[in-house]
């Protein structure tokens, strides 16, 4: 577990946060915003630095409010799997139960608003829309996983590139905001490696780095270093991605 510094640690402020609208806070009502404003806490997380370790006591959850958490699984011959990629809004953690069978590591520098996991259970317990919320929030993110299990097993290396692409893309865009209009074009920083991007997708680096070269040849995007893209039009990368039409929030 990440050692938690005065540096690390500040109180929360519920009205100053920029996903206030987004995270678990936007179902809460004054009494309930009021006990999570109470028991949070800010925790800033450098990048690479573990936040959770997988089959060890939870002692806190939260709302990731700025940065990219990835969450791992050591497999048997000592790789570390990319399971899942969490963004501003997401919620990390698990609440009524001890243990996780992930890591949680900082993909990029994280700022998390985090809560005492005991305490948190308690205000669930106190304000049942928030319980709701939860709940809610986990069944979208089990529909995200068979998503994503489909992707996996049914497309192409490009189409997996290109989803892989368009998922960063919508979730770069609405980060820290409730909504945002339009833009084109898109413009993003993937954050994580070519490495960590092909055990995500199930494939190996070589393979990405040619989808991403040949994503750039036809024009589908551009990049601006290696981990900085722009994608002038999103439909056609919704295209090449196999997407009938663009996710909501794009």
């Amino acid at each position: 577990m990440h050692a938690v510094t005065n540096a690390d640690r500040r109180p929360s402020k519920c009205d100053q946060c920029l996903i206030r609208h987004q995270a678990l806070c936007g179902a809460a009502g004054t009494d309930a915003l009021a006990e999570l404003n109470r028991i949070g806490h800010i925790r800033t997380f450098p990048a690479g630095s573990t936040i959770i370790t997988a089959d060890e006591p939870i002692q806190f959850v939260g709302n990731v409010r700025a940065g990219v958490v990835k969450l791992t699984k050591v497999m048997a011959d000592g790789r570390h799997q990319i399971v899942g990629l969490l963004f501003a809004s997401d919620f990390v953690g698990r609440a009524f139960d001890g243990n996780w069978a992930f890591s949680a590591e900082a993909a990029t520098d994280v700022e998390l608003c985090s809560f005492d996991r005991k305490a948190f259970e308690r205000v669930l317990g106190d304000y049942p829309e928030l319980e709701h919320y939860l709940l809610v929030s986990t069944l979208d993110e089990l529909d995200a996983a068979r998503d994503w299990m489909l992707l996996l097993g049914s497309k192409s290396a490009e189409e997996k590139v290109a989803s892989f692409l368009m998922f960063i893309a919508k979730r770069s865009r609405n980060r820290g905001r409730c909504s945002e209009p339009r833009q084109e074009p898109a413009s993003f920083e993937l954050p994580i490696n070519r490495a960590d991007m092909a055990a995500y997708l199930g494939t190996t680096v070589e393979t990405v780095s040619r989808q991403i070269t040949r994503l750039k040849t036809t024009n589908v995007i551009r990049l601006t270093d290696m981990h900085h893209f722009v994608v002038p039009d999103l439909e056609k990368l919704a295209k090449v991605a196999g997407i009938d039409e663009l996710p909501a929030g794009l």
